[in-house]
């Protein structure tokens, strides 16, 4: 597949094309991208009229449509689902990189004096810094009998 721009300037998306300008910049007939239209590969903007005005990004999709019809053999059933499945990629990593932000956001608020909290002994609770083990109080025995110092970790 074609690469894609890694930033698409602000104007790519804006519908300025008619349809003979289009195809001309897409290098076929006008008749293709009204077909193209119908069967939901491209879809351009809509004037008032009904009239389509194609985008700079929607020109480069028409360029690739042709390539995947023409030099790949991909039939325009195959080329719709290609299409589908790619949009289906950009939303997942946009959303992955949302998430991983969030993550990252939670994680610097976390780390940022987090607390852990232990119970005592005696049923009191105990704070502690991240990684630092609850003070022992004077006269608790280190014998036999002696409470555990194991510390456990509890993330909900």
């Amino acid at each position: 597949m074609a690469a894609r721009r890694a930033t698409p300037r602000p104007d790519d998306d804006a519908a300025v094309f008619v349809i003979s300008v289009a195809a001309e910049l897409a290098g076929m007939h006008a008749q293709t991208l009204r077909q193209y239209d119908r069967l939901g590969l491209v879809t351009p903007s809509r004037t008032r009229g009904g009239g389509r005005r194609y985008s700079a990004r929607d020109v480069e999709l028409l360029r690739e449509v042709q390539r995947l019809s023409q030099e790949e053999g991909v039939s325009l059933a195959g080329i719709a689902r290609i299409l589908e499945l790619e949009n289906s990629v950009d939303a997942l990593r946009s959303r992955v990189a949302e998430l991983t932000r969030e993550v990252e956001q939670l994680r610097a608020a976390a780390s940022g004096g987090s607390r852990v909290f232990s119970v005592g002994p005696g049923g009191e609770i105990l704070a502690s810094r991240l990684g630092e083990r609850p003070r022992r109080r004077p006269g608790s025995g280190q014998g036999a009998g002696s409470a555990s110092r194991a510390l456990v970790l509890w993330r909900p």
